[in-house]
């Protein structure tokens, strides 16, 4: 099959790297232009394209994809059979659009429509999402779904974790379909079955201790891949990367004490032990690692 691949970020990345170790092979990388920062004006290349060249392939760089006459003229001279969009980050328009635009999604469509899936998934306490692999239409995630696949969300499982093994699991999906591309058969969504899941705003991402201890550890395992979630404890920001609920104990919200060793915020109903932690300007540790330069301090958010 004639295979074009389109993708920007790094779920697209893993993506691009999932596929071609199933056997398939793209006649064209697409990806976006690089962004530039820092005082020299660097130039960063995408993900997609970081990851293409450690695979030992070649990109082609765009800005808007649909004003790009060069790509529309392969479009009709190179005839793709199937174009997979992942993670571009724009809009696709005619006349890519009417072309078989595969997208891999990751959630159990039409539930999560929208750009934080994972995220939102967790946020919610659910302890199943899925992948979906649909062809893309005008209307944001809601074209006709070729294939999907529930996965289990374990409770120890960060959004990073549930991220990677979606991107694989929707490559093992979509890589089995394309052997029998004859057989593809689609089924519409059902829109009223639709649920949004919007970007993430900034007080998101600030915890409450007076909130319940399942939503507060919830919030650490959504946040850790987009920047990580915060507490505010003696006046500096300290990031939780990894947290567990401690049923067995109780006390006043916003205090943190010591259990064996390990630091426990006290929540409204219960208390949250902080395994992995982060202070202004330090490294990543954890719980233990940071409660021991306390040195007995009882510290309140």
């Amino acid at each position: 099959m004639n295979i074009w691949f389109t993708g920007t970020g790094q779920f697209a990345a893993l993506c691009l790297d999932a596929l071609t170790r199933r056997g398939v092979t793209f006649t064209r990388i697409i990806t976006g232009n690089p962004t530039r920062s820092g005082r020299n004006n660097k130039e960063n290349p995408s993900p997609v394209e970081i990851m293409a060249a450690n695979l030992g392939l070649t990109v082609t760089r765009t800005g808007k994809l649909s004003e790009n006459q060069e790509l529309i003229s392969a479009l009709d001279s190179e005839n793709p059979d199937v174009i997979f969009v992942i993670d571009f980050g724009q809009i696709i328009r005619e006349p890519f659009l009417s072309r078989m635009c595969l997208n891999i999604h990751p959630s159990l469509l039409p539930e999560y429509r929208g750009a934080a899936p994972i995220q939102r998934a967790l946020l919610d306490g659910h302890d199943r999402t899925g992948v979906t692999v649909f062809r893309l239409a005008k209307a944001m995630d809601a074209g006709e779904i070729l294939e999907q696949r529930c996965v289990g969300i374990r409770e120890e499982d960060n959004a990073s974790d549930v991220y990677i093994g979606l991107a694989e699991t929707g490559c093992e999906v979509a890589a089995r379909a394309l052997k029998n591309p004859e057989g593809f058969t689609f089924t519409p969504q059902d829109d009223s079955l639709a649920t949004i899941a919007p970007k993430l705003e900034k007080q998101e991402f600030l915890l409450a201790a007076e909130s319940s201890a399942t939503k507060f550890v919830n919030t650490v395992r959504a946040l850790d891949m987009s920047g990580g979630a915060y507490i505010i404890a003696d006046g500096k920001r300290l990031k939780v990367w990894r947290a567990r609920l401690r049923e067995d104990l109780s006390g006043n919200a916003g205090e943190i004490i010591m259990s064996d060793g390990s630091p426990v915020i006290m929540c409204r109903d219960s208390g949250v032990e902080l395994l992995e932690v982060q202070s202004e300007g330090k490294r990543r540790m954890t719980g233990r690692e940071w409660s021991a330069g306390l040195r007995g301090k009882v510290w309140k958010v």
